[in-house]
């Protein structure tokens, strides 16, 4: 994929269908569904809890779309603070069934992949490059790098 806003969105759809699969073969586990409406799985089940829970659901579920839209400084952010709480959300809200562990490695490679293709610069993807004065190819200058993304100058998205 050569756009990485397309790039970025994919990797939020693994991430949620992931996080659906992995609930999904929970619930067929003989008894599981009656030890979490108990209470006996770490958290009592309220509606408070079940409103956070769809709230951070929410976010990998808006990243889709956030991703392809965003001006590359804020897509930036915006990526790494929806891939941090998410993968907080996947370690912290996860069981100890071998199911869960494999999707949650799945999830946070992929949430890892999320953070380091939005701070990563290739050539391929838009930053400019120039030739120095010895020959050789070099990278401009952070601050002219930045100034280009903040101006809307920059292709990278």
């Amino acid at each position: 994929m050569s756009n990485i806003g397309t790039r970025i969105s994919t990797l939020w759809i693994v991430v949620m269908v992931n996080m659906i699969y992995a609930d999904i073969l929970a619930f067929e586990i003989p008894g599981f569904m009656q030890k979490l409406w108990a209470g006996e799985m770490g958290v009592q089940i309220t509606q408070p809890v079940l409103l956070v829970f769809a709230l951070l659901l929410e976010i990998p579920i808006a990243m889709i779309f956030v991703a392809r839209i965003l001006k590359p400084v804020a897509n930036r952010w915006v990526n790494t603070v929806a891939a941090v709480v998410t993968a907080a959300f996947v370690v912290e809200g996860g069981t100890a069934f071998p199911h869960a562990i494999f999707f949650a490695c799945v999830e946070l490679a992929c949430l890892a992949f999320i953070i380091w293709s939005v701070w990563a610069r290739r050539p391929s993807e838009g930053v400019a490059w120039r030739q120095g004065s010895s020959g050789t190819m070099s990278q401009p200058p952070l601050v002219d790098t930045m100034e280009r993304a903040e101006t809307g100058r920059d292709t990278m998205w």
